[in-house]
Order: structure tokens, then C-alpha cells, then sequence
């Protein structure tokens, strides 16, 4: 039984103010997240460079863009338990140190099968970082403000895509393309630092593995600037599993659904997102839209998606998560089917796009504020990072099949009618994953 000198880690968060230093996570999360963004964009912006400098053929290069995705996969898969074991700084600490060395050393790869294995190695860093910014920060911010802040931490994502874009658009034509891989390795490794002397441990993290109460006491007080000499022991708040190994914890009863529903509604959600930003562009090219005209057509389903990822999380926030949830991806199948029937070339597509963006990129990033408060804190990471890795399949299966699709002769319309499907099968399968218990 807790007495006035036990403190309950969980209800302490959540009934205090956020402070100074929790801004400061928050921030430092924002710009883990903004270089990995700019990490995992930053071939689609050198592509053409270097096909055209090394003089090769596009499915030649098809190599080199399919490392990485790959690499993001297996890093989500492995980095969860990671941290589950060891911690969510040390996990963080490397994947930034090893996404940062490996795009360093991109630029100076000399063929094809050099560079995919360094995409290969950077897709394993930066798969390792997502689920962890996740997982750390749902950890130290109050429940009733997680979906939006960790929604607002996201958009740090949006942020680095775009950034590498201006800096490609600015380095290329005077340093060329080995310039923008220079910065986008230096950038995290210069942020690493920082990480290192403020990135603080998960005081849930440390309770979970039953390290003694001095180091956790001196971290809780740092991170919430407040004194504590008075605790002389520290609970976390959760109800208790019946193993301590965190891959076994995803299918135990009470949480098997909550895991199969959150993998089936990532994978289609991010089927949905990857075939839609993959292949517009291309789709619009071949409409006969100019190839700037796509690509500021298409950049707006970015901008949706920021404002919709902030707008869902605060829904999040004040009622059913999951309803939220759902009601996105619904309106976003919506969207989709409103966006076909349309066609490419009507007066509206702009709009078309922004709401498909607003919906389906909301729901999406609402589901990473989600996930987190559906595992216990020995297996929150695991959970986190096998929802990211599993998605990431349904990510690759999106940027393959738009092209198979074409070929066989879909058009505009039946190719974003059809997307209407994966997006209801995610928005029931949110529902699904509401009436399970933990």
C-alpha cells in the first residue's frame, strides 16, 4: 500500500503543470524527429543528380531508394525491444549518432551497391528513432495533453522533409549532391551533444526495471523541477504482467487485440499515404500537369497533414481517442473517393488534396499519440516500434503496387476509389481495438 513517502511516478505527471524542462523534451524530440524527416527525404532530392552524374538508369537506382525503407522497418522492428532492455536514451543516442555517421558517409559511397548499404544502415537508425521519441516523451507529459504534443512533435517530421528540399534546391547547383548528404549527416551529429547532456531517461523506465530509488528520484526532480528528497520509493501506476519479456507482453490477453488492431490500422494507413504521395506526382505528370505544378500540388498534402496531425491530437485530448481516430480515416476514405471522382485536372484537386492530407496524415500521426498509452511501460516501446514496423510493410507495399496499377491500366479514379478500402478497414479496426481491455 503507498504511503506518503511512495510516489506513484504516473499520477504525479498527470496532476502536475508541464515544466520548463518537459518543454525542453518536447523541443529536443521535435528536432530528433525534424532530422530524421530530413534523413529518410533526403534521396527523392538528390535522386536525379546523381542518375544523371554516375549515368545510370532509375530502376538501376531502384536499389538504393528500397534500402532505406527496408532498413527503417527492421530498425522499428529491433529498436523497441532495445529499449525496453537498456533504455530510451541509450536507444535514442545511438540511432541519432548512427543515422547521422552513415548519411555522413553516404556522400562519399562510389556505386550503387556502396550507397544502398549505407541507406541500408541509415534506415536502421532512423527506424530506431521514431518509436523512441514516442515512447520517451508519452512518458513524461501528462496524459490529458499526450496526443497533442506528441502530434506536435511530429510535425517536427513535415518540417525536415521541407527543409531538405530548400537546402537540395540551394547546395546542389553550387557544391552538388554530395553537399546536401554532408549537412543532413552533420545536423544530427551536431545535435547529438545537446542530447546527451539533456535528453533525461524515463523515470517509468527505470521503475519498470527496478533500478533503485536515488538515480530515479534525481531524474524525476531534474525533469520536473521540483524536490523530492521526501520519496523513498517510486511505483509506476500499472497493472502487473505476467512476463517480463516485452515482445511476449504484445499478445498477452488484454493486449493481443490492442495489437493486432493498431498493426492493421498503421499498415493501412500507411498503404494509403505512400501510394497517394508516391505516385500523384506522377500520375498528374502523365495528366499532362507541368512537373512544378505536381509537385506544389502534392507538397499540399504535407500541409494538411500537419494542421490536420495537431487538430486530431487535440480532438484526442477531449474525447475518445479512438472515435477521433476513426472519424479521420472514415472522412479521409471519403476524401479519396471525393478526389477520384473529381479527376486530376479539376478546378478543386488542390482542396482534394488538402483534405485527404488533413484526414488521413491526422489520423495517422493521432495513432502514434495513441499507442503509446496502450502497453505497460516493460513493453511501451516494443509495442510503439512493432505498430512503426509493421506500418512500414504496408509503406512499401504502397510504393510498389501504384506502379503495378498503372501499368495494368488503372485510372485516376479507380486507383484513389480503391484506397477508399484500406482507409474504412483502418478506421474499423481503431474501433476494434476500443473495446479491448488491458
Amino acid at each position: 500500500m503507498a504511503t506518503a513517502s511512495t510516489l506513484d511516478i504516473r499520477d504525479f505527471i498527470n496532476t502536475r503543470a508541464l515544466s520548463t524542462r518537459q518543454w525542453m523534451l518536447v523541443l529536443l524530440c521535435f528536432f530528433i524527429v525534424a532530422v530524421d524527416g530530413m534523413d529518410v527525404a533526403i534521396m527523392g532530392f538528390i535522386a536525379p543528380s546523381i542518375i544523371a552524374e554516375w549515368n545510370i538508369s532509375r530502376p538501376a537506382f531502384g536499389l538504393v531508394m528500397g534500402a532505406a525503407p527496408i532498413g527503417l522497418a527492421v530498425g522499428a522492428l529491433v529498436a523497441g525491444s532495445s529499449s525496453d532492455w537498456w533504455g530510451r536514451r541509450k536507444v535514442l543516442l545511438g540511432s541519432v549518432l548512427g543515422f547521422g555517421v552513415c548519411t555522413l558517409l553516404t556522400a562519399y559511397a562510389h556505386n550503387t551497391t556502396e550507397m544502398a548499404l549505407l541507406r541500408f544502415l541509415t534506415g536502421l537508425g532512423l527506424g530506431a528513432a521514431m518509436p523512441n521519441t514516442t515512447t520517451l516523451l508519452s512518458e513524461y507529459v501528462p496524459e490529458r495533453r499526450r496526443a497533442f504534443l506528441v502530434a506536435t512533435m511530429f510535425t517536427g517530421f513535415n518540417l525536415g522533409s521541407a527543409m531538405v528540399g530548400f537546402m537540395a534546391a540551394a547546395l546542389i547547383p553550387v557544391h552538388g549532391w554530395q553537399s546536401v548528404l554532408i549537412v543532413g549527416g552533420l545536423l544530427p551529429l551536431v545535435l547529438l551533444p545537446v542530447l546527451f547532456f539533456f535528453l533525461p531517461e524515463s523515470a517509468r523506465f527505470m521503475v519498470a526495471r527496478n533500478y533503485p530509488a536515488d538515480p530515479i528520484r534525481k531524474v524525476l526532480a531534474r525533469v520536473c523541477q521540483t524536490q523530492l528528497d521526501y520519496v523513498k520509493a517510486f511505483v509506476s501506476g500499472e497493472a502487473e504482467v505476467k512476463t517480463r519479456q516485452p515482445i511476449a507482453v504484445l499478445f498477452q490477453p488484454g493486449y493481443a487485440l490492442k495489437t493486432i488492431t493498431l498493426w492493421t490500422t498503421y499498415f493501412m494507413g500507411l498503404l494509403v499515404i505512400y501510394l497517394t504521395t508516391s505516385w500523384l506526382p506522377t500520375m498528374m505528370k502523365d495528366a499532362g500537369m507541368s512537373i512544378d505544378r505536381a509537385a506544389n500540388v502534392t507538397a499540399m498534402f504535407q500541409l494538411g497533414g500537419t494542421v490536420g496531425a495537431l487538430c486530431v491530437g487535440w480532438l484526442m485530448d477531449k474525447t475518445s481517442p479512438n472515435r477521433v481516430i476513426a472519424a479521420a480515416y472514415l472522412l479521409g476514405a471519403v476524401a479519396l473517393v471525393a478526389m477520384g471522382l473529381n479527376g486530376l485536372m479539376s478546378a478543386s484537386i488542390v482542396l482534394m488534396v488538402v483534405m485527404v492530407g488533413f484526414f488521413l496524415s491526422g489520423a495517422q500521426t493521432g495513432l502514434n499519440g495513441f499507442a503509446p498509452g496502450c502497453y505497460p511501460t516493460v513493453a511501451r516501446a516494443t509495442g510503439v516500434s512493432w505498430m512503426l514496423g509493421i506500418g512500414r510493410l504496408g509503406s512499401i507495399l504502397g510504393s510498389s503496387i501504384g506502379g503495378l496499377l498503372l501499368s495494368q491500366g488503372w485510372g485516376f479514379e479507380g486507383i484513389f476509389s480503391a484506397l477508399a478500402v484500406p482507409a474504412v478497414l483502418a478506421g474499423i479496426a481503431i474501433l476494434v481495438n476500443r473495446s479491448s481491455r488491458k
